[in-house]
């Protein structure tokens, strides 16, 4: 996986223009070639949009504010209004799928408004001093002078509505009466820690320039200060059992199927929830009848779960994993060459190292994680308590450390966000984990048909981890849906992925907490998506991949059209159902 904040994948804005890919189908392919001279009215249209909405989003920066929610909507609207006089017709293929790209994402952006204005509802009543604290902080930014009596007035009155926030909270806990749900005390918990920055910000700015104003304000503001960071820290420890501990609560907040068809639809998938579910469960079946192969190869019968359990028992000793790690990148690498695969620029193959991962990142990463040119390795450490040591070992045993080092370094993120960096890097914004995720799995999938895996062993190490990404579709869709709960995902990974609870609960803590709801279904489904692309084009691997790894990421639908020259109409929506292909 790459580091979800975002992906990594890093927006250069050049002056350079990568032009259309030209492929008929299954011939003639010649990979992208540079546009005539002349305008590039999408590519430019998308960088003045970017650059309207980092300046809006860096101005109105105010968390929960009103303010900010209606600008970024009429960012939107306006921007919808100058696409729609764009002439679609007389664009390219690449500035067709530009537009829409830009379509879905002001589309997107809408809807995301109104979730968030939603959720934002929800939270009214516990945030009855939310307004005052923004309309202090939005007179500063107008540069409006601030009368530091009647500064001093409001944040006393801050700091009392707090205090009896936490006392009603409290109060009504004890009575359980009216309970509030977790998931609400924890958002809640972020809100009231947000707005506590924004009045210390507030607060920073005048104090110590002008005396008067400290003379009035710096002690309401110390009380108000205080009863804030009391009152998040109620919510997100009493309420919502958020604590820092191993054993805390999985909390998290399904969106639902509305809100849950939406974001399929805006990853180009013409398939229903259910369906794709159908899609894990059937290739976790496929996985589940490989790990029996490979327990007979093994010697153990049916049995893949005892035949697993001696697998995971193959760790190496400690301060070991990080030269097994290096050792198994550069077999990778030999591997990639070999079967020509993927071009490898030297650059790329130079510019990677190794971090080892702390006992707090492994409580949501519990395996491996790439970030700014390092691949994060998760090993136990010696203060940790016994037991997880031995789950965090078996879980990064040799045989599924195989795997995740290709995963992410070469030819897996290393090389994709080496190779984004240089192409179209003004799509960024479209960027979507069923190309970033679904090209490493891409990989995985490859490696298997060209014999990574040496033994039986190697096998189910390969195996773990795709039923590890047809796990995610189900668990992950199921709790949208509301058919899931965390507890039960957590069980549904320990029995029937064999995964250890420790790493389960990790994954999950990580699935229902600030991932995206369709990040962690774009893995394998990506992976497919790209495999019936390979399959439908039938190109080598390497004039393949290097011509994917050329486009940017981009759901795949829309890299289809543009690597196929499919036709594209200004109204098209997503219709390319790729499942089937093995």
């Amino acid at each position: 996986m790459t580091n979800r904040h975002p992906h990594l994948i890093v927006a250069l804005l050049t002056l350079g223009f990568v032009g259309c890919l030209i492929a008929a189908p299954q011939t003639n392919f010649t990979g992208r070639q540079p546009p005539a001279d002349g305008p590039a009215p999408m590519r430019d249209f998308i960088r003045a949009y970017d650059a309207d909405r980092y300046n809006i989003s860096t101005f109105h920066d105010l968390p929960w504010s009103e303010t900010r929610f209606a600008r970024h909507e009429q960012l939107a609207r306006d921007w919808q209004a100058k696409l729609a006089k764009v002439g679609f017709e007389a664009l390219d293929q690449t500035g067709r799928v530009d537009y829409l790209l830009l379509r879905d994402e002001l589309d997107r952006s809408l809807a995301r408004i109104a979730r968030h204005r939603r959720q934002l509802a929800e939270l009214d009543g516990l945030l009855k001093f939310r307004e005052a604290i923004l309309r202090l902080e939005e007179a500063r930014c107008r540069g409006e002078a601030v009368d530091s009596r009647a500064a001093a007035t409001k944040v006393a009155d801050v700091a009392k509505q707090a205090k009896e926030a936490k006392e009603q909270i409290e109060k009504a806990a004890k009575a359980k009466k009216e309970p509030i749900a977790p998931m609400i005390a924890l958002r809640a918990a972020d809100a009231v820690k947000d707005l506590r920055g924004a009045l210390k910000r507030w607060f920073e700015f005048y104090n110590g320039f002008q005396p008067e104003f400290s003379w009035w304000v710096k002690t309401p503001h110390g009380a108000a200060d205080k009863a804030l960071e009391e009152c998040a820290k109620f919510l997100r420890e009493e309420i919502a059992g958020q604590k820092g501990k191993d054993e805390d609560p999985l909390v998290g907040e399904a969106i639902g199927a509305g809100a849950l068809a939406e974001e399929i639809r805006f990853e180009w998938l013409p398939y229903a929830a259910e369906e794709l579910i159908a899609i894990g469960q059937r290739e976790l079946a496929w996985c589940e009848a490989e790990m029996r192969k490979a327990a007979r190869a093994m010697g153990g019968g049916d049995d893949w779960k005892a035949a697993m359990a001696k697998v995971k028992a193959d760790f190496v000793p400690p301060g070991e994993q990080d030269e097994l790690v290096a050792r198994t990148a550069r077999e990778a690498i030999a591997f990639t060459k070999k079967h020509r695969f993927v071009t490898v620029p030297a650059l790329c193959e130079e510019t990677w190292r190794l971090t080892m991962m702390s006992p707090e990142t492994l409580k949501t990463i519990p395996y491996a994680a790439y970030s700014s040119q390092q691949m994060m390795v998760a090993y136990a450490r010696e203060d940790m308590p016994q037991e997880d040591k031995l789950m965090v070992m078996r879980g990064n045993n040799r045989a599924f450390t195989r795997l995740v080092v290709p995963h992410e370094l070469i030819p897996g993120h290393h090389l994709q966000i080496f190779q984004a960096t240089r192409h179209d890097p003004y799509r960024q914004m479209f960027r979507t984990p069923f190309y970033v995720e679904g090209w490493a799995l891409h990989c995985e999938l490859r490696f298997w048909e060209l014999g990574w895996a040496r033994t039986p062993q190697e096998r189910i190490g390969m195996l773990f981890w795709r039923m590890t990404r047809a796990a995610r579709i189900i668990v992950t869709l199921k709790f949208h849906l509301g058919q899931m709960k965390p507890e039960e995902m957590v069980n549904f990974f320990v029995e029937r992925v064999g995964h250890e609870r420790l790493g389960a609960t990790s994954e999950i803590r990580r699935f229902i907490g600030r991932a995206p709801p369709l990040y962690q279904a774009g893995y394998l489904l990506g992976g497919l998506q790209l495999r019936a692309l390979r399959s439908e084009m039938q190109l080598p691997d390497q004039q393949f991949n290097d011509a994917v790894l050329a486009v940017s990421p981009i759901p795949i639908e829309l890299l289809r059209a543009e690597l196929r020259r499919s036709p594209l109409t200004r109204d098209a929506r997503p219709s390319w159902r790729f499942d089937g292909a093995r």
